[in-house]
């Protein structure tokens, strides 16, 4: 739990790519097709604070699959500035670092830019590190990459005054449960863990605990034809699953009066 209390927030923006767009954590009911970490946690955000008699807080989510540190810096960060959002949370670099020869200390230079703006804009920035991906064998070879970006977002945080979503040191991320069955993306379990750490870091008292089942764990074979090929694929054509599309929740809006 961090030591700073949670402030009051009116206007939250989640920016980053298909982990806070909420990939494998599916709606139940209608609504868009997956719901994720960063709107369970606008959820919570919005109960504790309308408990103490605040308004509903107003909620963006603007992360879409397949998007890079410089989508952030260069478009997501200034919508967010220019909705005046007061929270706003940055967690990028995942496909970026699994290309074929990544820079990492370019990366967080990159990302640093975007974040001094948020910082100077008066929004409260929680800013996520990567995840350890040593647990995985077909992964593990991003590890020390992933590890020099996970530093540099801990200097980047202290330098300038975030919060800091530390996936890292999640504690049971490499358990087989809290992934979905493309091997890439946190199940609902994941996103749960991830809500989890995203309110201690905001000072919010711990949501409460939730059985969401288990993930579907498809046999490898299975698996290598439906996903691992498409992924790797993509990745010589140099294509995202993302090209084309918008976020999901663009215009901030009250919570629980999505659009």
């Amino acid at each position: 739990m961090t030591d700073t209390p949670a402030r009051q927030w009116t206007r939250f923006a989640a920016l980053g790519d298909s982990i806070t767009e909420g990939w494998c954590d599916p709606v139940i009911g209608s609504g868009e097709p997956w719901f994720g970490w960063a709107d369970r946690l606008a959820l919570e955000i919005d109960r504790h604070q309308r408990a103490r008699g605040a308004a509903r807080l107003e909620f963006a989510n603007l992360a879409v699959r397949g998007r890079r540190v410089r989508h952030v810096v260069d478009d997501q960060i200034p919508a967010a500035i220019a909705m005046r959002a007061d929270l706003v949370s940055v967690l990028i670099g995942g496909n970026d670092l699994s290309a074929l020869r990544p820079d990492p200390d370019r990366l967080a230079a990159q990302l640093e830019t975007g974040i001094a703006q948020l910082v100077r804009s008066g929004a409260t920035v929680l800013l996520a590190t990567a995840y350890d991906p040593g647990f995985s064998p077909y992964l593990r070879m991003l590890r020390g990459r992933a590890a020099v970006f996970t530093a540099h977002i801990h200097a980047i945080a202290a330098k300038h005054g975030c919060r800091v979503l530390d996936l890292w040191t999640i504690p049971g991320l490499a358990d087989r449960s809290m992934w979905s069955e493309d091997r890439l993306h946190p199940s609902t379990r994941g996103h749960l863990a991830l809500l989890a750490a995203a309110a201690s870091a905001l000072g919010l008292p711990a949501p409460a605990d939730a059985d969401p089942g288990a993930a579907t764990r498809l046999p490898t074979s299975v698996w290598l034809r439906r996903h691992l090929l498409p992924w790797i694929s993509r990745r010589v054509r140099q294509v995202s699953s993302g090209d084309g599309r918008g976020p999901k929740l663009p215009v901030p809006t009250p919570v629980g009066q999505r659009q």
